[in-house]
């Protein structure tokens, strides 16, 4: 293209862009409602939410919601040509922690919507990040994660769900003895063996808000003369989750997600340690297979059980939005009860306001008094730096690396970059 056209193509497109600008500019100006982005990433939730950014603009003239489905990708580049959306409803998670960290979100804790949220969460939001003096999102969705197990095989083995370590264990063996797969494990995809076994067992043990907090302080001291490490505090647990492996498929190595949901749903196996999203696709295939979940016991007290949790979903509202109050009446009215509580319920995740009530679906049940009672815990593997390939790390473990060279190398890897962060 000749240096003319170049220059006559921007010269349309930024012609284009000012006449765009200016009839959006119209239509908010003129009297018309007032036109928020909102920024939504879940396409397995997208009926449901674009159902109610249709009610919520057919309910009132004042805020149009635009639902859009693209910003997560581009999430980024929009805070930096000050272009974010006007609200997000977005996973929780390393990235978005970069913004609360930054201060660039606004402070919720003056809405109507940060009254309703649970406060013990207020933890595990702020293991991602903190804005001193603010409270830049509010959780909306919290999923519940253990061991999805096949009720008919357990019942018909004779085996009830576990309350121990020893019990857990024990029927491990009466599954193996009977022919049948204890545990369906999927090793060929490593966030399943992070998300899974090593969450599970690690998280299950140690209290990783407190883990997580010794490690930050320690920075670049981590390591096997520190008051914390992986090497000395994840020792144990990562022994056990070993131990676990003698019960999987003999095929795990070279099975992804996908063959652990059919497995499941064919019945295949026993037990499979996987979070709530894998019930719906197990649904798929066997719609009527009764299935259940509980937490994995890692001591012989069960009390000490604890549910791996996540928060899938949190709203933010940019402080470069220029439509900050608008934003927040849409923030009002996805935290109605009758919204947050039927998208929770919708795809099994747990409502994280006051006014939330229980599950009622069987397959997730059995983590229900956990997470009311708080007794939960994030998962050690979403809490790690993305920098650092734990996944990869918890792979190499079950497919026969050394834990102790893992672990070390973990460490050596957090104290790394923890001086890089200096």
């Amino acid at each position: 293209m000749s240096a003319l056209k170049r220059h006559m193509t921007r010269a349309v497109a930024a012609a284009l862009g000012l006449v765009l600008a200016a009839a959006l500019a119209g239509c908010t100006n003129s009297g018309g409602p007032e036109t928020i982005r909102f920024a939504f990433p879940k396409p397995e939730s997208l009926p449901f939410m674009t159902e109610q950014v249709n009610k919520y603009n057919a309910s009132q003239d004042e805020v149009h919601v635009v639902l859009d489905t693209s910003a997560t990708a581009t999430m980024v580049a929009g805070f930096v040509r000050g272009t974010p959306p006007d609200i997000a409803l977005n996973n929780y998670n390393h990235e978005t922690s970069r913004f609360v960290d930054h201060c660039v979100l606004s402070d919720l804790s003056d809405t109507p919507a940060a009254q309703t949220i649970r406060p013990e969460l207020g933890v595990y939001m702020d293991q991602y990040g903190t804005c001193p003096g603010r409270t830049s999102a509010l959780p909306f969705s919290v999923m519940a994660a253990g061991v999805i197990y096949n009720k008919e095989i357990f019942a018909e083995h004779g085996v009830e769900v576990p309350q121990t370590w020893d019990e857990f264990i024990a029927a491990c063996e009466r599954f193996k003895a009977a022919g049948v797969t204890p545990i369906y494990a999927t090793y060929a995809e490593p966030w399943t063996v992070g998300q899974g076994l090593y969450d599970y067992t690690v998280g299950g043990t140690l209290d990783t808000v407190s883990f997580f907090e010794k490690l930050h302080a320690e920075g670049v001291d981590v390591g096997p003369d520190a008051p914390v490490s992986f090497e000395k505090d994840q020792a144990e647990p990562v022994d056990r989750m070993l131990q676990l492996t003698q019960y999987v498929n003999s095929d795990a190595a070279s099975r992804g997600y996908p063959d652990g949901n059919t497995a499941m749903a064919q019945g295949k196996a026993a037990m499979y340690m996987q979070g709530p999203w894998a019930l719906s696709e197990i649904a798929k295939t066997s719609p009527d297979l009764q299935v259940g979940t509980f937490p994995l016991p890692m001591t012989n007290d069960p009390a000490d059980a604890k549910v791996r949790i996540n928060v899938d979903l949190a709203a933010w509202i940019p402080e470069g939005s220029a439509h900050q109050e608008a934003a927040r009446k849409f923030l009002d009215y996805l935290y109605q009860p009758e919204v947050i509580g039927a998208y929770n319920a919708e795809q099994l995740g747990f409502d994280p306001t006051t006014s939330a009530v229980s599950p009622t679906d069987p397959r997730i049940l059995g983590l229900a008094p956990y997470v009311d009672a708080n007794k939960v815990y994030q998962g050690p593997s979403v809490l790690m730096p993305r920098a650092i390939p734990l996944m990869n790390y918890t792979q190499s473990l079950v497919l026969g690396e050394s834990p102790e060279k893992i672990l070390r190398t973990i460490d050596a890897d957090f104290a790394r970059l923890a001086f890089r962060q200096q």
